[in-house]
């Protein structure tokens, strides 16, 4: 979902692997997933896009674009203390996340 913004404005982007808990479904993940982004993440003036992307054998990947790297990886602190992101977090198999920070470079 583009959340503010223009596309044009892309310099940074956090990429986090991982998979579910026991039980999780991905209608779940995705029904917290909008709400973390209608209750936390629209008011980051300077995150562009958020999305979900599922891969192979369970593995989904949350991808969060911003103006930059650095604001990339100022939100996904801001996950840690915001209620609506932790309770997505808590859906997560902890010890699959595979979380990187990319700058665009051209």
């Amino acid at each position: 979902m583009i959340l503010n913004g223009n596309i044009e404005n892309i310099g940074g982007m956090e990429f986090a692997v991982f998979k579910l808990k026991d039980g999780v479904s991905e209608n779940k993940l995705i029904e917290l997933s909008n709400k973390v982004e209608s209750d936390f993440l629209k008011q980051q003036d300077e995150l562009i896009l958020h999305f979900l992307v599922r891969g192979q054998n369970g593995t989904y990947a949350d991808v969060a674009i911003a103006t930059t790297q650095q604001k990339a990886e100022e939100y996904c602190q801001q996950w840690l203390t915001d209620t609506v992101a932790l309770e997505y977090l808590d859906l997560i198999e902890h010890e699959s996340v595979d979380m990187t920070f990319w700058a665009r470079i051209n």
